[in-house]
């Protein structure tokens, strides 16, 4: 089985839509992850103009998709990542947007729409939290439903839901909803999740339905280059394999836009040659 690699346009804010597209394309990616913000996609623009030239780029270049909603500034241009499914205030605000990113997807004709909890408020217990995730998010899940797209929810450091184990019991609180899946960033595996990060993989299973690609130490939530930090890509990458994951593993490198096309070629070769090391190759780059 073949690793389908992606590259997430969120590392790509210098480029316009069509060239960060070219530049993935050339390199050999398969797919991107569109992170619903300007400048690629502002999702309070306007939509049919953004999600029609968005379309045509994506098709030019042959590329598949997922949505990505964790533009930092997009709902509050004063505080990141707010208003968030846990906040104390604007939590609707957060899930317009998510249904947003729903109604784009399925129009993309994405993969899937990833999102996060947020950040728990101070002073506010995990039943209160329960209760504002399961409200934001259960709208979200029934739209998903009527328009064929699978919702993943990621677990994040120092959110609300931070582990595999959180998500899942979300999951089983919504009732386990067949559509409704898991993101998981493998740096994240690192930083903060209980098990080693091959066994976390497996115990994502079928489940799994996104992967964003990029390197942590332990207990710092910072988005490194592949080998900079502690990930063993190799062991990764054969437990996606061997879990049989059929989904797009994005390059998460949000930070690095000011060096995005020599990130993306040296993230590039460093896929393949773990892949390479596990008989699970990647198409060549270049025009394809």
């Amino acid at each position: 089985m073949s690793v389908r690699l992606g590259y997430g346009l969120n590392g790509f804010a210098g480029h316009r839509l069509a060239d960060a597209c070219a530049v993935v394309a050339g390199l050999g990616y398969e797919g991107v992850g569109l992170t619903l913000d300007q400048p690629h996609l502002d999702p309070f623009g306007d939509l049919p103009g953004q999600v029609a030239h968005a379309r045509r780029c994506l098709e030019v270049h042959d590329l598949a998709s997922v949505v990505e909603t964790g533009s930092r500034y997009v709902l509050d241009p004063w505080h990141k990542h707010e208003p968030t499914l846990v906040s104390d205030e604007g939590r609707e605000r957060r899930t317009d947007l998510l249904l947003r990113a729903v109604r784009i997807a399925a129009e993309l004709g994405s993969e899937a729409v990833s999102c996060w909890s947020g950040t728990a408020p101070a002073g506010v217990g995990a039943a209160e939290l329960w209760r504002r995730v399961l409200d934001g998010l259960g709208p979200v899940v029934d739209a998903a439903a009527a328009l064929g797209v699978v919702l993943c929810v990621e677990p994040e450091p120092g959110m609300f839901l931070a582990t595999l184990d959180d998500v899942l019991e979300l999951r089983q609180r919504l009732g386990a909803p067949e559509h409704l899946r898991v993101t998981l960033d493998l740096g994240h595996l690192v930083c903060n999740e209980p098990r080693p990060p091959a066994d976390t993989v497996r115990r994502a299973g079928p489940l799994l339905a996104n992967v964003q690609v990029d390197d942590m130490v332990r207990d710092v939530h910072e988005h490194l280059e592949l080998g900079h930090g502690e990930l063993d890509l190799d062991a990764v990458l054969a437990a996606l394999v061997e879990v049989g994951y059929a989904g797009l593993a994005c390059v998460e490198l949000p930070r690095h836009s000011h060096a995005a096309p020599a990130v993306a070629a040296s993230t590039m070769s460093a896929l393949r040659a773990s892949l390479d090391r596990l008989g699970a190759t990647t198409p060549a780059g270049g025009a394809r």
